[in-house]
């Protein structure tokens, strides 16, 4: 058999790209959602969370290249 370096279960380095990646896709998902909702408070409530998500998916997506 050949080499394959001892990764941990879960613990892939791909994984935590792939999971920032998800993020900003349900953030950008949410603001759509939160467009369509009427009631002001909702969409303000959804609109913080879709910013929180998108800063935490992009530092996930993008640890690796700094």
């Amino acid at each position: 058999m050949g080499y394959a370096p001892e990764v941990a279960r879960g613990e892939h380095p791909q994984r935590t790209a792939f999971y920032g990646a998800c993020l900003l896709a349900t953030a950008f998902l949410s603001c759509w959602l939160a467009a369509s909702i009427h009631v002001a408070w909702v969409s303000a409530a959804i609109y913080v969370a879709a910013a929180v998500a998108t800063c935490v998916g992009v530092v996930m997506t993008l640890r690796d290249y700094g």
